[in-house]
């Protein structure tokens, strides 16, 4: 398993070319004419099956934004719990193994409760640290997971959590689904901050939904390092006149168990302990569309940028997607907020409460 390592600093001044790449970028502003807020997205690996490490390496990592004045960090989709890149968890239609159902048993078991202990550890964290956490986690409800992502203020304050609502291909085997009551955007003094989830960004519908609740800061923890990622963020920025600030992992084959503990299914023979199963792409955009820091494939990386909130009004001068350029006699979109669940119980009404009525 790889172990933590020490990540250095480079200057850049903005605008930053698309094409460039940077392993680790902190971004100047000039805060005369709005408000500033230095913000960072880490690239960083789970340590997987190991949910104490994980959170050992988080506090490294977020002690470090910190230090560099950071004031608002986003950690990568799943990132406590880790993803299960590569497992098929030995599925197939009409049929399971013990072996598959045994991965599955050793991934609930890295996976967190909400609320629960790790949760006010990563409060403790925000509130050590003075920094709002955007969290990315495998969180536990019974026996289902949920992709989930938790927000935290800098005074330690748990605000609330997103799950993602549509888990993509295999990931529909392994964890449940979100509903419309947890697609929060909250009201901080950085701005109003929320997230959508990897693919689930590709929903326009969810998109518009944030964009109606203010969204200003849109974080994007992911799972995809293809290049093609890049363009969906800065559509996103420019569609929601938003900043937005994407997280992956940066993975070698070695930062997961070996076979035949776990094994990447198809493609194990072919790779080696340094093969990279995840090649990061993180990056901060504009709401103008201008690729402020990033998109670093290069290794694990605190990329931060100076978000100039000015900008917001800036973009929406000439679109504003939910306001002078909506449409809502031609079109319109209602979002169901209330929890969705399996079972409900209703109380039975004794007779004295009847008579007390």
């Amino acid at each position: 398993m790889s172990t933590h390592q020490d990540m250095s600093l480079v200057t850049a001044t903005p605008p930053i070319n698309v094409d460039q790449t940077f392993p680790e970028i902190e971004m100047s502003g000039d805060s005369s004419s709005s408000t500033i807020v230095r913000a960072t997205v880490v690239q960083a690996c789970t340590i997987f099956y190991d949910t104490p490490a994980t959170l050992d390496k988080a506090e490294r990592l977020l002690a470090e934004a910190a230090d560099n004045g950071s004031q608002l960090v986003v950690f990568p989709e799943a990132f406590i719990g880790g993803y299960p890149r590569g497992s098929s968890f030995e599925l197939a239609i009409g049929a399971r193994t013990a072996k598959g159902r045994d991965d599955f048993r050793k991934y609930l078991a890295s996976a967190i409760d909400v609320p629960g202990p790790e949760v006010e550890r990563l409060a403790e964290m925000a509130r050590k640290y003075k920094v709002f956490l955007v969290m990315g986690v495998i969180e536990r409800e019974g026996y289902t997971l949920y992709c989930t992502v938790l927000f935290f203020d800098s005074q330690g304050q748990f605000l609330g959590k997103h799950r993602k609502l549509m888990p993509t291909a295999l990931e529909r085997c392994i964890w449940g689904f979100g509903d419309g009551s947890t697609i929060p955007v909250f009201d901080t003094p950085l701005g109003k901050i929320g997230a959508a989830i990897c693919w689930e960004n590709r929903m326009p519908s969810l998109r518009t939904a944030m964009y109606a609740k203010g969204i200003e800061i849109y974080c994007a923890p992911t799972a995809d390092a293809r290049e093609t990622w890049l363009a969906s963020m800065t559509h996103i920025a420019l569609e929601g006149g938003c900043f937005v600030l994407s997280a992956n992992q940066f993975c070698r084959r070695k930062d997961y168990p070996p076979p035949p503990e776990y094994t990447f299914s198809g493609s194990e023979e072919s790779l080696t302990p340094d093969s990279v199963v995840c090649a990061g792409g993180s990056s901060i955009i504009s709401p103008l569309g201008i690729v402020l820091a990033g998109p670093n494939y290069e290794g694990e990386a605190l990329i931060s940028a100076d978000l100039d909130l000015g900008d917001i009004a800036r973009a929406k001068f000439d679109f504003d997607v939910v306001g002078h350029y909506s449409r809502p006699e031609v079109f319109s979109l209602n979002i169901k907020e209330h929890p969705r669940k399996a079972v409900s119980f209703t109380s039975k009404v004794t007779k004295d409460e009847t008579v007390k009525k």
